[in-house]
């Protein structure tokens, strides 16, 4: 450790960090646009800037490392004008459509404004042309309210290996977006929406469902059920000024009915029907053959990712559908059944915290005799629009439990909204199929934790066991490449899309960092430590669904409905 003075003041400061990074620790605020934290500094948006003593001009704090006994003014006027006039240009050339911006209340470029008093427009000049950029079924683009911080770009490229955006031009007609200026339907990107999660304006945004569920939910033709993902729960609350990691399960499924849904499900009840497919796949496929190491299929953004960029994977991916599209399949069929309902009255709706889950539910693979199994998708931030729009106060609700038949569920179900938490499920299960009996320590510790690739060997049966969980694209990329370069240690790989799995989905509320993350997972884990029923094949409704309906795992019914498939996509880069 070493010692600085900030302000006139000692701060303590470790060797070699950033003084962004000492500075910050210290308790004092300095704004950033471009920062991103585990990432090389760019210092491209030098709203960071300070007066560092000895130093001419002003020093991007994100980019110079401290050294002891240097001394900083991070708010001194010269600093504070040079952010001020910093924003004052990009107004200049932003939208003066704020009021009807997604991003209202919620852009640190107006919160940035605000801070440093921008009162008055004292630029003007020709703003940069512009197209809106409406063809993806997940992501909504409008370069016009694009800054140029290039976060984007960074988390495309750097944490999730996609490279989907980038800059193009240079000068005054510099702009991010897509190869050849195209439309985001046609490019690598996978829908993610990590880069919807860290734009600071409305430039990038998820391409909304709430004005389709509305009309849904008071057109009286409609029969309007809802499910709610495993994550989501741990993470709402946030959007109304909750600490993070409250679960306010049966608090959301009071509001899902106050908001007119005819029925409200757990889509954790179809994360213990996916491991029941699943681990009787991963089984078959190591008794009497199949690819190794098998693929995990839950996240949609990592299926196109495989599409994509590793087409000669695409047989080790497991056929099942998602949790998802699973609860869609088994509504409109074995639900519409035994309620006597037309599968073409329901409309189902999901609440996911992921936006690639919108271009999941829109692909032709995921619908049955032309009727999709899933009708719209939103995402935990959409909820919270919805249940404001509503008037409805969270807190003052009485917790209620999600509907049978699918509202029974086991803390296996529940773990699918951590990175490692698929795996950890399965293997319970898995064992199970393979032995006859309960593993005998749930708690898979080495699955647990937000490393990028996590990896455990067991026994079971006398066959020895490799399994990793990758979440991060990136991370997954350099798993993959070993098994391409031919390593055969492993034999199921769970691979979550964005960094720590869903929790950190690129539809969950803004702003999280690492603690944020730790918490929703926390609060997971202390679920699952709490749960009477823990193995998903412990559920007794999902043992019933099987005994009326789908009969056993992997039978002809239960691929009809549950299992898919996919196939090469070419790729604009």
């Amino acid at each position: 450790m070493i010692k600085i003075q900030v302000n006139g003041r000692s701060v303590d400061a470790h060797e070699g960090e950033t003084l962004l990074s000492a500075v910050r620790r210290a308790g004092i605020a300095i704004p950033t646009l471009c920062h991103y934290d585990g990432l090389p500094p760019s210092g491209a948006c030098r709203m960071c800037v300070v007066e560092v003593e000895g130093q001419r001009g002003l020093t991007p704090s994100c980019a110079f490392p401290v050294s002891a006994g240097m001394k900083v003014q991070t708010h001194s006027p010269r600093a504070v004008d040079a952010r001020k006039t910093l924003v004052e240009l990009l107004l200049a050339n932003h939208p003066d459509d704020c009021l009807y911006c997604n991003r209202n209340g919620d852009c640190e470029l107006q919160s940035l404004a605000e801070t440093l008093g921008v009162r008055r427009r004292r630029y003007f000049g020709e703003r940069s042309p512009a197209r809106l950029d409406v063809s993806s079924p997940s992501i909504v683009r409008d370069p016009a309210k694009c800054i140029l911080c290039g976060k984007c770009v960074r988390v495309c490229e750097e944490i999730q290996s996609v490279a989907a955006l980038d800059f193009i031009g240079r000068g005054s007609r510099a702009h991010v977006g897509p190869a050849f200026d195209e439309g985001l339907n046609v490019s690598s990107c996978i829908n993610c929406g990590q880069c919807v999660a860290v734009c600071p304006t409305g430039a990038l945004t998820e391409h909304t469902a709430i004005d389709e569920v509305r009309a849904a939910l008071t057109d009286p033709e409609r029969f309007v059920v809802v499910q709610h993902a495993p994550s989501v729960s741990v993470s709402l609350a946030e959007e109304f000024g909750a600490k993070p990691g409250a679960d306010v399960d049966g608090l959301m499924v009071a509001a899902l009915r106050r908001l007119g849904f005819r029925r409200v499900f757990d889509t954790s009840f179809s994360a213990d029907l996916t491991i029941m497919e699943e681990a009787s796949e991963l089984v078959q496929r190591l008794t009497t053959g199949g690819p190794i190491p098998m693929l995990t299929s839950c996240s949609p953004g990592w299926i196109k990712f495989v599409e994509e960029f590793y087409p000669d994977l695409i047989p080790h991916l497991s056929t099942c559908k998602s949790p998802q599209q699973m609860l869609g399949a088994v509504i409109k069929s074995f639900f519409a059944e035994r309620e006597k309902i037309d599968p073409a009255r329901i409309y189902s709706v999901a609440i996911m915290p992921c936006t690639a889950k919108k271009f999941e539910a829109g692909r032709p693979e995921m619908a049955t005799d032309g009727r999709p199994d899933i009708d719209a998708v939103l995402t935990t931030r959409e909820l919270a629009s919805l249940i404001r729009m509503h008037g409805l106060d969270l807190a003052s609700l009485s917790p209620e439990a999600a509907d049978t038949p699918f509202g029974e569920r086991t803390s296996a179900g529940k773990l699918f909204g951590a990175s490692g938490g698929v795996m950890e499920a399965a293997l319970r299960t898995a064992h199970f199929f393979l032995t006859g009996e309960r593993m005998e320590a749930l708690k898979v510790q080495p699955l647990r934790g937000l490393e990028g690739v996590k990896e455990f060997r067991a026994t079971i049966a006398g066959r020895e066991l490799g399994v990793a969980a990758a979440s991060g694209l990136g991370n997954a990329r350099m798993l993959l490449d070993q098994v391409r370069a031919g390593r055969k240690d492993l034999h199921f790989i769970e691979v979550m899309t964005c960094p720590g799995g869903c929790i950190n989905g690129g539809g969950q509320p803004r702003g999280a960092d690492l603690e944020t993350i730790k918490a929703r997972m926390q609060a997971l884990y202390a679920i699952d430590r709490d749960a009477l029923l823990r193995a998903s094949h412990e559920n007794p409704a999902i043992q019933r669904l099987y005994g009326e309906f789908l009969e056993k795992p992997l039978s002809h019914r239960a691929h009809e409905l549950l299992h898919t498939h996919y196939e090469r996509r070419e790729v604009v880069v």
